[in-house]
């Protein structure tokens, strides 16, 4: 009997295997993903999306996506401020 690795290799770029995270030698994160525009993985297999969950995510996208934008610029804020810091306690260089 064939392990689902085996079928992840056999099934080539339809399965793509993303975001493998090692730290102190252990795997943290391992994330398979559909390779197959409106397919998603569900218990190892793929299967075609519903056009309610395609639109869920499509507004979970957009809402993620202003999200990230926002707490991209506050970090970026922060950092800058910092670092001005920083330069200030160093002599102004």
């Amino acid at each position: 009997m064939k392990t689902f690795e085996e079928y992840l290799a056999e099934a080539g770029p339809r399965i793509k295997r993303i975001r493998v995270r090692i730290r102190n030698g252990k795997v943290q994160r391992n994330v398979k993903k559909s390779g197959v525009k409106g397919y998603t993985l569900r218990g190892g297999k793929l299967v075609r999306m519903s056009a309610q969950e395609k639109l869920h995510r499509k507004r979970g996208a957009r809402k993620g996506k202003i999200k990230r934008r926002a707490k991209l610029a506050r970090a970026l804020m922060k950092r800058k401020r910092s670092l001005r810091k920083l330069a200030g306690l160093r002599g102004g260089r």
